[in-house]
């Protein structure tokens, strides 16, 4: 064999090689990339879909499927409208707090759908909200799991008032305005 044959070879070897390598930061880079940017959604949805493969291509779709939804910003006087009905809510956390985690509750759903989210199913709206506020979405499922619990009478006081916490922390992001929402009362 001459030199030139085995020259070619080598580099062809190097070229497959780096290609290969290619690959693998790229693909690595993706999962850094959802994991960076969806936290502990990320590990929870390894967690129930059983991969990381699987978990990225739910992921990736979740993120498709979002863009395609057109969510659009609130107006500012829905802003302030959503503000004022917030400050009702929390209000009457004093004296039914009960009722004012399904009012809560309802608010967030009102707002997420005068938005333009899918209002199906609380797993679908969990999943969209993580696309968005990735960071919120846990305490999303928190505040939510209280609220079933407090349909049974199972909830106590501070429960209740972690999960009103949960949801002032998530509407304030969907209203779309850093507006200060009594939060003296809740910390």
């Amino acid at each position: 064999m001459s030199t030139a044959y085995i020259f070619i070879a080598v580099v062809l070897i190097m070229v497959i090689m780096g290609v290969i390598l290619g690959l693998i930061f790229a693909v690595r880079n993706r999962s850094n990339r959802l994991q960076d940017r969806f936290g502990t959604e990320y590990d929870l949805t390894v967690e129930t879909l059983g991969s990381e493969k699987k978990a990225e291509a739910e992921l990736n779709e979740r993120q498709e499927y979002v863009k395609a939804l057109n969510i659009r910003p609130l107006s500012i006087t829905e802003q302030e409208r959503y503000q004022a009905d917030w400050a009702s809510v929390q209000t009457k956390f004093v004296d039914e707090p009960g009722q004012a985690i399904v009012d809560a509750d309802g608010l967030i759903m009102e707002v997420m759908q005068l938005r333009n989210y899918p209002m199906s199913d609380f797993e679908q709206r969990a999943a969209d909200v993580s696309v968005s506020y990735p960071a919120l979405v846990s305490n999303y499922r928190a505040a939510r799991a209280i609220a079933v619990e407090n349909e049974k009478r199972l909830a106590d006081t501070e429960e209740l008032r972690q999960a009103m916490i949960y949801y002032r922390s998530l509407f304030e992001e969907l209203l779309g305005s850093k507006a200060v929402l009594h939060k003296e009362i809740w910390q």
